[in-house]
C-alpha cells in the first residue's frame, strides 16, 4: 500500500513540475541575440540626433533589422526612457509590423494603421506614434531604448494599444529580441 502511495505522489509531483516547466518555458525568448537592430540615424550608445527629439523635428528614426528567426510572423517595437522622473516613459509603441518588412524609414506617418498594416500604439504623451526624446531641462542624460521583438503571431490589438497591452499580448510569443540605445540631454 505504501509503495502505491509513493508512486502516486511521485507521479503527481512530476506532473506539477512538468506543467510548471511548460508554463515557464512559454516565456523564454528563443535565440535572443539572433536579430540585429541598426539605424541610419542612431548609433548605439551615442546621443540621439536632434530630429528624434522634441527640440527638433520630433520624428521617428530609421530602424532596420536582420537575422530574423524562422517562423517570425510579426514584429513589435517599443521605445522607452527608464530615466524619466515619474518612472519609465514610453515614447513609441508600434506592432503588427509584417514579417516581410525589415526596416522602417525615418519619419513614418503618425496614424493608427500604416500602409503596410503595422499599428501604432499610444505613447505616454497620450498620442499615437513616435514622441521624441524630451527630458526635463537640467535633469541630465536620459537613455532611450529601442527594443525590437520578433513574434510568432500577429497581435490581436487595435491601434492605440499601450505598452502594457502589447507586452501582455506578446507574452509566450517572443522568438527573439534586439535593442538599440541612445541618449539625450536638454540643458
Amino acid at each position: 500500500m505504501e509503495m502505491k502511495w509513493l508512486i502516486g505522489l511521485s507521479a503527481l509531483i512530476f506532473g506539477v513540475a512538468l506543467a510548471w516547466l511548460n508554463k515557464a518555458s512559454s516565456k523564454i525568448v528563443h535565440n535572443p541575440s539572433s536579430v540585429c537592430l541598426t539605424s541610419g540615424n542612431i548609433k548605439n550608445g551615442d546621443q540621439l540626433p536632434v530630429d528624434q527629439t522634441c527640440v527638433g523635428r520630433n520624428i521617428s528614426p530609421h530602424l532596420a533589422w536582420s537575422n530574423v528567426p524562422t517562423g517570425a510572423k510579426s514584429f513589435s517595437i517599443i521605445c522607452d526612457d527608464p530615466d524619466a522622473p515619474a518612472g519609465i516613459w514610453v515614447h513609441w509603441v508600434i506592432f503588427n509590423i509584417p514579417p516581410t518588412v525589415n526596416e522602417l524609414s525615418a519619419a513614418i506617418p503618425v496614424k493608427g494603421v500604416l500602409d503596410n498594416g503595422a499599428r501604432h500604439g499610444k505613447n505616454d504623451f497620450g498620442n499615437l506614434g513616435y514622441g521624441g526624446a524630451c527630458p526635463p531641462k537640467g535633469h541630465g542624460k536620459h537613455r532611450y531604448f529601442f527594443k525590437l521583438y520578433a513574434l510568432d503571431v500577429m497581435l490581436d490589438l487595435q491601434p492605440g494599444a499601450t505598452k502594457t497591452d502589447v507586452e501582455n499580448a506578446m507574452e509566450g510569443h517572443i522568438l527573439a529580441t534586439a535593442q538599440l540605445q541612445g541618449w539625450y540631454e536638454r540643458k
